[in-house]
């Protein structure tokens, strides 16, 4: 796996799990933080975040908790832009959360240094577009679309069908000219997943790290931790960080979290044991 991850004009170094901190621009977010129409609160969220320690902010202007219905680019760049603009001085990369090329494209020229696709650069033209840039790449696996993805998913073996189509994805993006040290990686918790297959992918995560590419892992407040729970999605701090730790441990390069400081404050922890057993 390469050392660090090219974003743009950035090197993250991928010597310690890294933080990537949420930053939504939607209007019905699943954690109920959305900002859309609030560019102001969404630059003060980036920057607390920041300094909570995130080493990546990702910005979201399209809803997918399932259910969603989709908006269209000029929508989901009017909420995007403003945002992104204002918190490129912060001093950490900024990843765009989008499925769109004319959003990806729009996104990368504003000066975004990842590009964090729900549809694995599946959607025509997005593989051209990302490829043609120097931005970081996240390619998520998903059963279905947002509008669908809860509908009876259903695999014969969740943890091989999802490496594979992954590994997929990477030879794609590889084929296309992306090179690997712009490539990440994610299972897509919560994706077209109940319970059972969620906590069977969280069990065998180190087997996607066999993939020769970071690993991002977001289970940060999601319904699978309320299934568990039984706690709603203000309530489950606890649980996310606990999660969190779980993909640390299992290989996660990249954590897509709500609760920075906190996650910070677990993974301090953990290191700090796994240093004594060195």
């Amino acid at each position: 796996m390469p050392a660090t991850l090219a974003c743009a004009g950035y090197r993250l170094a991928l010597d310690r799990p890294r933080l990537m901190g949420v930053v939504n621009l939607s209007s019905d977010s699943f954690s109920g933080d959305g900002c859309a129409g609030d560019s102001s609160r969404a630059i003060e969220r980036g920057l607390r975040l920041v300094e909570e320690g995130a080493d990546i902010l990702d910005l979201g202007a399209e809803s997918s908790r399932p259910g969603a219905s989709p908006v269209s680019a000029e929508v989901e760049l009017s909420r995007l832009l403003p945002v992104l603009e204002g918190l490129l001085p912060c001093g950490v990369p900024i990843s765009v959360d989008t499925a769109k090329p004319e959003v990806m494209r729009a996104a990368g020229a504003a000066g975004a240094a990842m590009i964090n696709d729900i549809q694995a650069l599946e959607a025509p033209g997005a593989m051209a577009a990302a490829a043609s840039a120097t931005a970081a790449l996240c390619l998520m696996h998903m059963q279905g679309t947002p509008a669908t993805m809860q509908r009876q998913p259903y695999y014969r073996d969740v943890v091989q069908e999802v490496f594979d189509y992954l590994s997929r994805r990477v030879a794609a993006a590889l084929a296309a000219g992306v090179a690997r040290e712009r490539l990440v990686v994610d299972p897509g918790f919560g994706f077209g997943k109940t319970l059972a297959h969620n906590l069977l992918l969280l069990r065998h995560l180190d087997r996607f790290v066999a993939l020769g590419v970071p690993l991002l892992v977001g289970i940060s407040r999601k319904s699978m931790l309320g299934a568990i729970t039984g706690r709603p999605v203000g309530e489950r701090l606890a649980a996310s960080v606990a999660a969190a730790i779980l993909a640390a441990q299992r290989g996660a390069a990249i954590l897509r979290v709500h609760d920075v400081a906190a996650t910070r404050d677990a993974l301090k922890v953990l290191d700090a044991v796994n240093m004594e057993d060195k």
